[in-house]
C-alpha cells in the first residue's frame, strides 16, 4: 500500500528537514570550533567554518521551496516550481566552488611541501572529527530520504552538501591523525579525493536541475505506469498520444484518449474528467493532466 503525501504535507516536510538541518549545523559548528581551538587544530577550525557555511545553503533551500510552493498568479500562470531548480543550481555552484577550493588548496600545499614546525593537534580534535562524520552522514541520509519522497532537487542538493561536509571531516580526521603520527601530507592527499566526490556531486545536481528546466519528459517506466492507469479507466479504448514534461519537481501530462464515437459530448467529457482526476490523484508529482478526446474511427457513428 502506497503512502501518499498531500501537497501541503510535502511542503511541511521540506521545511521541517531544512530547519532541522540549520539547528544541527549550528550546534555542530560551535562544537567543532571550540574543539579545534582547545586541541590546537587548524583543520578542525576550518571544518567548523565549512559546517557553518552549510547554514546558508539550507537557507537557500528554504527560500527555493517556499517560492516554488506559491500558487500560480497572473505573472506566473503555470506556477513557480522552477524556482526550486534555481535553488538547486545555486547550491550546485556552491558545492563546485567548495570542492574546487579544497582541491586547489591541497595541490598548492603538496607542491610547496612545507610541513615543518606544525603544531601537533590534540585528541579532542580526533573525537570532534569522528562525531562530525557520524552526524553529517546521518543528515545526508535524513535529507536524502525526504528529497526522494518529495522529488525535490533542492533538498537532494542540500543532502549532498551534508555528504560533502562528512567527506571534509574525513579529510580532517586523516589529516589530524596523520599529523599526530608524523605524516601531515595525508591531510592534503585525502583532500584531493574529497574534491573529486564533491565536484562530481555538484555536476550531477546541476545537470538534473537543468533537465527539469528544459521540459524533459519523464522516464519510460513512469510513462508506462500512466498508460496503464489511463487505459484501465472505464470507457477508454486506447491512447493515441501521451506526452509528459517536467516543470521543476512537478510534471505536466498531455494525453489524447480514444472513446466510443457514439457517446454524447457529456458522456465523453465524463470519461475525460475521470482520467484527469485519476492521473492527478495516483501520481502526486503531476501538477496538471490535460485530456483530449478522440472518437474511435472504427466504430460507426449513428
Amino acid at each position: 500500500m502506497k503512502i501518499r503525501l498531500s501537497r501541503h504535507s510535502t511542503k511541511n516536510l521540506a521545511m521541517r528537514v531544512s530547519v532541522d538541518s540549520i539547528v544541527i549545523n549550528l550546534l555542530l559548528s560551535v562544537f567543532k570550533f571550540i574543539a579545534g581551538i582547545l586541541a590546537k587544530s587548524g583543520a578542525m577550525v576550518s571544518d567548523a567554518i565549512h559546517s557553518a557555511s552549510d547554514v546558508m545553503s539550507t537557507v537557500i533551500v528554504i527560500i527555493g521551496v517556499k517560492i516554488s510552493g506559491k500558487e500560480a498568479d497572473q505573472e506566473h500562470q503555470y506556477g513557480h516550481e522552477r524556482y526550486e531548480c534555481v535553488a538547486a543550481i545555486i547550491l550546485a555552484v556552491i558545492l563546485f566552488v567548495t570542492g574546487g577550493a579544497i582541491g586547489y588548496e591541497a595541490i598548492l600545499k603538496i607542491i610547496e611541501g612545507k610541513y615543518q614546525n606544525l603544531v601537533i593537534p590534540g585528541r579532542l580534535a580526533l573525537v570532534a572529527a569522528v562525531i562530525s562524520i557520524l552526524v553529517k552522514e546521518f543528515m545526508y541520509w535524513y535529507t536524502r530520504s525526504a528529497a526522494k519522497k518529495l522529488n525535490s532537487t533542492a533538498l537532494m542538493a542540500d543532502a549532498w552538501h551534508h555528504r560533502s561536509d562528512a567527506l571534509s571531516s574525513i579529510g580532517s580526521l586523516i589529516g589530524i591523525a596523520g599529523a599526530r603520527m608524523g605524516f601531515p601530507i595525508l591531510d592534503k592527499v585525502a583532500s584531493l579525493g574529497i574534491c573529486f566526490f564533491i565536484v562530481k556531486a555538484a555536476l550531477s545536481i546541476f545537470a538534473d536541475a537543468i533537465r527539469k528546466m528544459i521540459d524533459e519528459s519523464c522516464d519510460k517506466d513512469l510513462e508506462e505506469e500512466m498508460r496503464n492507469q489511463i487505459t484501465n479507466q472505464e470507457g477508454v479504448i486506447r491512447i493515441d498520444i501521451l506526452k509528459t514534461r517536467k516543470f521543476g519537481d512537478k510534471v505536466y501530462v498531455d494525453v489524447e484518449i480514444v472513446v466510443d464515437g457514439n457517446l454524447s459530448l457529456r458522456e465523453s467529457h465524463q470519461i475525460a474528467e475521470k482520467v484527469h482526476d485519476e492521473v492527478e490523484q495516483e501520481f502526486l508529482m503531476v501538477k496538471h493532466c490535460m485530456v483530449h478526446v478522440n472518437p474511435d474511427c472504427n466504430m460507426k457513428i449513428e
